[in-house]
């Protein structure tokens, strides 16, 4: 196989895993939407975990060769990626289950914005001038995408300005996980780093659902709910993650980013066809700001 073919088919996956994900969020997440979002994190990484974990054992000892940064990035990769960021964004589905969820899945896309900033302010990398107009540009574009020329008010918009936070933040850990992400493959498997990514995140949901109480309402999950899960277990969660660092191992994370707007448009696709809901024109206006910003935004490469 030739660079540009391995390089087509990496692209493919990127997309594909990011299609899965806009299914993931409109389609299977909501019907979640009663049980503890920590329990439902849990539950999803847990999953995959168990189901990986007979094909990886006979390869563990691969990490023997592991450093304590490379540890490190795995690490980082499950709080921000696993459980943050995931966590953040179903706490967001939730809160709007009875609005536009496609709106939510669009804030989300600003992680290019906090992964070049993270890079800005961590590892010194110079920004270009130009970057702080484009990330500008694509917040005052998420604004308008998610209410209009209206102005918001927690009277009027309470769970809808809710969600736009969590989604800030889903933004954030993911941005923080795509870098990490980079690092951490940079000495395993595509495949092993799926794994870890998984397992690490399992053990990490499992104190923290210990500790919040939320693994007590495993008795609230229903029969639908558990067929669910392992729906995800099976498509949007360990396949998605698999093709997803399959590409993201062979392409640059700026190319990844563009490749990843199939989330949001599947996203859309699927609000309107599933729900019936559509965003008016000024909201269109602003999703076409922040597809365009975060189009320029992934085009720069910082300076060492």
């Amino acid at each position: 196989m030739n660079i540009k073919s391995s390089f087509s088919l990496s692209a493919l996956f990127v997309i594909l895993a990011a299609s899965l994900w806009g299914v993931d969020g409109i389609v299977l997440r909501p019907s979640l939407s009663n049980l503890p979002v920590p329990l439902v994190v849990f539950i999803e990484s847990s999953i995959v975990a168990v189901i990986l974990t007979p094909f990886f054992i006979k390869h563990l000892k691969v990490l023997k060769k592991l450093e304590l940064k490379d540890w490190l990035a795995f690490l980082g990769v499950a709080f921000f990626g696993g459980a943050l960021g995931t966590m953040a964004i179903t706490k967001a589905l939730f809160y709007v289950n009875f609005v536009n969820l496609s709106i939510v899945i669009f804030i989300q896309k600003l992680q290019p914005v906090f992964a070049l900033l993270l890079a800005w302010l961590l590892l010194k990398e110079r920004l270009p001038k130009i970057f702080f107009l484009w990330a500008s540009t694509a917040i005052l574009g998420a604004y308008f995408m998610t209410f209009g020329f209206s102005f918001p008010s927690i009277e009027t918009n309470g769970k809808v300005i809710y969600a736009a936070l969590f989604s800030l933040l889903a933004a954030f850990s993911f941005g923080s996980s795509t870098v990490l992400s980079k690092r951490a493959l940079k000495n395993v498997s595509f495949e092993m780093g799926t794994y870890l990514r998984f397992l690490i995140t399992a053990v990490m949901m499992f104190f923290f659902a210990m500790g919040t109480g939320s693994i007590g309402h495993f008795n609230d999950l229903s029969t639908t709910q558990i067929l669910i899960f392992l729906l995800i277990a099976f498509s949007t969660g360990g396949p998605a993650i698999f093709l997803y660092y399959y590409g993201l191992k062979k392409i640059s994370a700026s190319s990844s980013t563009i490749f990843e707007l199939a989330f949001p448009l599947t996203a859309v696709l699927l609000e309107y066809f599933v729900h019936g809901n559509i965003l008016d024109l000024v909201q269109w206006g602003g999703v076409a700001v922040l597809m365009a910003s975060m189009f320029m935004i992934a085009k720069i490469k910082p300076a060492v």
